[in-house]
């Protein structure tokens, strides 16, 4: 099992949809987060993508200020060349010694992408990428690569920059229409799945080994939650009412309501679990979808003490699942109580620090949380604001 966690390049909040609390991704945050989740033994750190700070250019500044996290970055089929995202690859994975994981955004909404000069209907985008990963995979296999698609054509095109990692930097995908698994199958090192309920995940994971058996291939999965532990079940679902103790009921039924109508299958089969309505946010043991509520995408969270979230990710590691891209609000303090909690409970692999270590960051934590301070635990805990 190996679990990543999530680098608030949009910006961090304490309270969803609430001014109070709200963080903006200036560097020295991102720099807080990273390394606070480097020296916590995670094993990577996803970066998003979005319409503020570009997560290559953050990654890059970042990569001298950490020692052993990988940083999974995206790769855009739509808007970035197949020859360009792969010399861009191979630079990072140089640079870094080998510490660059791809995840290949096929887009987000239309009417996102059209600010990016992209106008491809939804298939059409999987049908792009479809093309971009069959250059750049034969790039990094050596080739001298001249393709002519119906959306991508190159001629002559080669990799002179040899990577680290061999054959290249694992590639990781997530979509849940039929045309995303097809790419997946075909294409993909590890499948991202939403939080779903465990029988909806192992459904999906059944789906995509059949399609890549087809192909000779094997898939390794991963999955995308949100997460709130505490030490008592009672403090963790306490601090999933505060998270949301600001959104407006009316609004938060518009956003449900707009989720449904998505042109993303895995957004509508997510909201279709609640459609927006409080009573039944728990959609299965320890798992909320509360943040979905007020954000798209990684809208469900496992909430509880660290024996019932630590169970949770057993099962589904029992599904096949053995990497979990975690994230939590606000991401400084989360990434913490995470890796303090429920880390010595896991069947990791080596890339922890002492358990000693741990406890010496669980007692600073703990007492700077105690205080009220968000920061207070960088400032007062082990490891000081500085160092970080």
């Amino acid at each position: 099992m190996e679990v990543f966690w999530y680098l608030p390049t949009q910006g961090d909040e304490r309270y969803l949809g609430a001014k109070q609390g709200r963080r903006e991704p200036h560097f020295n945050y991102l720099k807080q987060v990273t390394q606070a989740v480097d020296s916590l033994g995670y094993g990577g750190m996803l970066l998003g993508t979005g319409t503020k700070q570009e997560g290559w250019v953050v990654a890059s500044a970042l990569i001298t200020s950490t020692e052993r996290l990988k940083f999974l970055l995206a790769i855009r089929p739509s808007i970035m060349s197949p020859t360009l995202s792969a010399r861009m690859a191979a630079t990072f994975d140089q640079i870094s010694n080998g510490r660059i994981l791809l995840n290949v955004v096929t887009g987000g909404s239309t009417q996102q992408l059209k600010g990016d000069g992209v106008f491809l209907e939804h298939d059409e985008r999987y049908e792009a990428t479809e093309e971009f990963l069959q250059i750049w995979r034969a790039l990094y296999a050596g080739e001298t690569v001249n393709f002519k698609g119906k959306h991508l054509q190159v001629e002559g095109a080669k990799l002179e920059f040899p990577p680290v990692q061999k054959p290249y930097p694992g590639l990781y995908f997530g979509g849940s229409s039929p045309a995303a698994l097809k790419v997946a199958a075909k294409h993909i090192d590890v499948y991202l799945t939403w939080g779903e309920p465990p029988h909806m995940v192992e459904e999906k994971i059944n789906e995509v080994r059949k399609l890549a058996e087809e192909y000779g291939r094997t898939v390794r999965f991963g999955i995308r939650l949100q997460v709130i532990v505490r030490e008592t079940e009672a403090e963790a679902w306490s601090a999933a009412d505060r998270l949301i103790q600001y959104l407006d009921t009316d609004q938060t039924a518009q956003t449900a309501e707009r989720f449904l109508q998505s042109e993303s299958v895995g957004q509508r089969r997510i909201t279709s679990l609640h459609n927006g309505d409080r009573s039944k946010l728990v959609i299965a043991p320890n798992l909320w979808a509360g943040i979905g509520l007020a954000r798209g995408g990684a809208g469900t969270a496992l909430v509880g003490n660290p024996e019932q979230v630590a169970e949770r990710m057993k099962e589904y590691a029992a599904l096949g699942i053995d990497t979990f891209v975690m994230s939590g609000y606000p991401h400084l303090e989360e990434a913490y109580y995470l890796a303090e909690l429920v880390f010595p409970l896991l069947p990791l692999k080596a890339n922890l620090p002492s358990r000693d270590s741990l406890q010496v960051l669980h007692a600073g934590h703990m007492k700077a949380n105690n205080g009220g301070d968000g920061y207070a635990l960088v400032k007062e805990g082990a490891i000081s604001a500085h160092s970080l």
